[in-house]
């Protein structure tokens, strides 16, 4: 698992025009190649009466799936360049899908790399980016005396408090990553003088926004 890689927020639309032609981008994550296709036909088939659906995609911890598809667009001219735009942000999981409505002035096959990549690129902005980060769920139990110290340490602290369940006791996670899981027990023990009872949990994807 990668510790950390950027992915678009979820699905989104967002529209275009460049000399008369509407250029409506459409973005989605997949975490497969199903799912990827599977969002293009969808979108074919509400844009059944489009000039062109030209889509893209990036699947994979290493990128394994590239895939890119013109549409009847001249060769390269738009699936290659959405793609490109893709890699360029270094995005992860995701898919594009762009529908052209013909405006009636050829663009030339310049012209038209420009207006998918631009296409891809602002529908990407529309949508957002956000950055997942591998990070290690650390449960901490404590006695409620304890509870406003350590609840006011956690959030003031670089560590990501989860959740707090009220119970006999205070049990609190927090988002810890995980080459710093030991630095974190040492601070917590230190913090309630070793009277803390701190348990490792599951692994999971933080997503914050990403600039």
């Amino acid at each position: 698992m990668l510790l950390s890689y950027l992915t678009v927020k979820g699905y989104g639309e967002h529209e275009i025009s460049i000399q008369r032609s509407r250029f409506i981008t459409y973005v989605n994550r997949a975490t497969t190649e199903d799912e990827a296709q599977q969002f293009i036909e969808t979108i074919k088939k509400k844009h059944w009466d489009a000039t062109h659906n030209c889509s893209a995609y990036l699947i994979g911890e290493n990128d394994e799936i590239q895939k890119a598809n013109d549409d009847g667009e001249p060769s390269g001219t738009a699936g290659v360049p959405m793609l490109e735009v893709l890699k360029k942000r270094g995005l992860k999981d995701v898919v594009v899908v762009v529908t052209r409505y013909f405006g009636g002035i050829k663009l030339g096959a310049g012209g038209l790399i420009r207006a998918y990549g631009s296409a891809t690129s602002e529908g990407l902005n529309a949508v957002g980016i956000v950055e997942r980060k591998l990070m290690q769920i650390v449960h901490t139990t404590i006695d409620y005396h304890w509870l406003g110290k350590v609840e006011n340490e956690l959030r003031q602290s670089s560590y990501l408090l989860k959740e707090i369940n009220y119970l006999d006791q205070v049990k609190l996670q927090a988002y810890v990553g995980k080459e710093q899981t030991d630095l974190f027990i040492d601070w917590m023990t230190n913090l309630t003088s070793g009277q803390a009872s701190i348990t490792i949990g599951e692994i999971e994807y933080l997503e914050q926004d990403y600039d």
